[in-house]
């Protein structure tokens, strides 16, 4: 039996890789350890209903923030991923076991007892099940609907690359608010960063979203201080117009374990500014793009600000 608590059991084909060390971390991007009523809570409502968040096994670094206001992502399938990258801190390898059936029903009550106005749900990859979990989310986001009717709900999914269109069609066609996938890196990083994942596929799988329902939002988000370049996040942000999508993200990397990517650099508030200027320059109805951002962080203040902006649009 694994302890996924162990790095060399939690990430074993990074075991043998060599150390990359951590630089220190400046001061813009330090946080405040997790405290609080707030933050027990709804620790407390995910341990009762047996459930993952992305917050805990991916290491966010505002998991004290958000858990203090109530809010958590919650992960489905399962807290083992079948893809490797290199960048991220979920647990890899075979997954254990089947999809729990009574998992979706799980999410609603907790999504219910938090009261939330908005929620996130992503997933582990799933490359060891036909659809890659597409009829799960789909069955997710009915039982959150049936549960908690005027709550929204944003989807950050996998990107079912070994599956039939009708999978994507599947999770489209139980009407999420928002569709995110993330793209992670610019192309030029994928076989070193995102092993297992295809730059254009992601990208046609966000543009396929918006064919099969054209009021559906989408998102998309990047990380930078992998190695990439300014011109390289430029081609990512015209990329994603491209294929309309409606809201990025622009965080900073943030290394996981001496045996996972470099940090190859901090990139600075004021370079994150010109990154978020440049992309409402180029039409975005919604950018963040800050040190701390990730993907679900203030996402449902994000999401109302992103419904005005889609109404001024259209006047």
């Amino acid at each position: 039996m694994r302890d996924l608590k162990i790095p060399e059991q939690r990430h074993p084909e990074k075991a043998k890789r060599p150390d990359n060390p951590q630089p220190k971390k400046p001061a813009w991007i330090r946080v405040k350890a997790p405290v609080g009523q707030g933050y027990q809570e709804t620790r407390k409502i995910m341990r009762d209903n047996k459930l993952v968040t992305v917050c805990e096994e991916a290491g966010c670094p505002n998991v004290g923030e958000c858990w203090n206001q109530g809010h958590a992502t919650m992960m489905i399938m399962g807290e083992v991923c079948t893809r490797a990258c290199t960048f991220c801190n979920i647990a890899t390898g075979k997954p254990p076991e089947d999809l729990d059936v009574f998992e979706p029903g799980r999410v609603a009550d907790a999504v219910k007892k938090l009261g939330l106005n908005h929620v996130v749900v992503t997933s582990v990859d799933r490359d060891d099940i036909e659809d890659g979990g597409a009829a799960h989310f789909a069955q997710t986001i009915r039982a959150i609907r049936k549960q908690s009717p005027s709550t929204t709900i944003e989807i950050l999914t996998p990107d079912f690359i070994r599956c039939a269109p009708e999978a994507l069609e599947e999770v489209v066609a139980a009407k999420p608010d928002v569709f995110n996938h993330n793209l992670e890196t610019v192309p030029g990083l994928y076989p070193e960063v995102r092993p297992g994942a295809r730059y254009f596929h992601s990208l046609r799988l966000l543009q396929r979203v918006k064919e099969l329902d054209p009021t559906m939002f989408t998102k998309s988000g990047i990380m930078v201080g992998l190695g990439e370049d300014r011109q390289a996040v430029h081609q990512v942000m015209d990329d994603m117009r491209a294929a309309n999508v409606d809201f990025i993200t622009i965080g900073q990397y943030l290394q996981p374990t001496l045996k996972h990517h470099r940090v190859d650099r901090f990139v600075t508030p004021e370079e994150f500014a010109s990154y978020e200027k440049a992309a409402k320059g180029k039409g975005f109805l919604m950018v963040s793009a800050t040190p701390l951002t990730r993907s679900s962080y203030h996402a449902g203040d994000d999401f109302a600000k992103m419904q005005k902006a889609r109404q001024a649009a259209q006047g």
